[in-house]
């Protein structure tokens, strides 16, 4: 059995590579982002990876689903209402949904397991925590949701710094933690690691059994040179007074994983790397189609997983 600890856009190639690989696969996933909106609960990273396995995913955005239709956002605009959260019609149906069901008592984790079975989704998707965990982030201009900073002001702000409030007091998901716990290798997706993994990480009894576990987790570089291969990454780890490179990214994780995939363009950082007692492999790992990430997954699995 593999986990997969995910978040964002990256998370969701690489869930989608393991896929086209292997069944038996737990992905945990980050609810950091999640976010209230026209009284819908919204779950972002939830979302993208289950469109993703169902090829309903908007390879172009990135989120949503594909060829889906805005009528209702068009209609709230007409009602004078805030439209800079871009929600087509079908993906309203899945909050809407959601919302529903958590009015009448049921778990984040039990509606996302009915959601998976709908989607004919046979991977098993399992939230962080039941618990809220909102990540906000610090800027200049005060503190904000990082949907809103990153999403409605388009992350221009000056970002100051990072909380995840709630993740400390936070149950982790007991499926989150027997899945790691049982799983032969466990990989931290190439997602944000401060805004994807972060909240992730922030949860006590997921940083422990994962620190446990620490040889038999492999996490995969965000970071190609000095630059993020998306999204503010770099922005996030500079506000962090973190360096932004693969050896920084092993800083990050060192308590929590033994092995980091890079880039085959970060050879050079190899050594450095080693020295924190990590085992590094080095990869083509920017997924650009579906072959590449099918070819990154199966490099894992040839060198953790044989």
């Amino acid at each position: 059995m593999i986990t997969i600890l995910a978040g964002g856009s990256g998370s969701v190639k690489l869930v989608r590579g393991f896929a086209s690989h292997r069944s038996d696969i737990n992905v945990i996933v980050n609810v950091g982002d999640n976010y209230w909106l026209y009284g819908m609960y919204i779950c972002p990273d939830i979302d993208t990876i289950t469109y993703g396995l169902a090829d309903l995913l908007d390879h172009d955005k990135g989120w949503g689903i594909k060829k889906d239709t805005f009528g209702f956002l068009r209609q709230m605009e007409i009602f004078g209402e805030e439209t800079w959260f871009r929600i087509g019609d079908r993906d309203t149906a899945t909050h809407l949904t959601r919302t529903n069901m958590l009015k009448n008592g049921k778990s984040l984790s039990h509606i996302t397991k009915w959601m998976c079975e709908k989607f004919s989704i046979e991977i098993k998707l399992i939230p962080v925590t039941d618990n809220a965990i909102e990540t906000r982030i610090i800027t200049n201009k005060g503190a904000m949701h990082i949907q809103e900073f990153w999403v409605k002001h388009r992350g221009l702000d000056s970002v100051e710094g990072i909380e995840y409030k709630g993740a400390d007091k936070a149950r982790p998901n007991p499926d989150a933690v027997n899945a790691i716990h049982d799983s032969s290798l466990v990989v931290i997706a190439p997602g944000n690691p401060l805004t994807s993994i972060g909240p992730i990480l922030a949860i006590k009894g997921i940083r422990k059994e994962l620190a446990k576990k620490k040889n038999k987790v492999v996490a995969v570089s965000p970071i190609i040179g000095t630059s993020a291969i998306s999204g503010p990454t770099g922005k996030y780890m500079e506000a962090a007074g973190m360096e932004v490179s693969a050896l920084g990214i092993a800083k990050m994780y060192a308590h929590v994983c033994s092995n980091l995939v890079i880039d085959t363009k970060d050879r050079m950082q190899t050594k450095a790397i080693e020295e924190l007692n990590i085992n590094v492999h080095d990869s083509k790992i920017r997924m650009t189609n579906k072959q590449s990430e099918d070819v990154l997954a199966a490099s894992i699995l040839k060198h953790f997983h044989p």
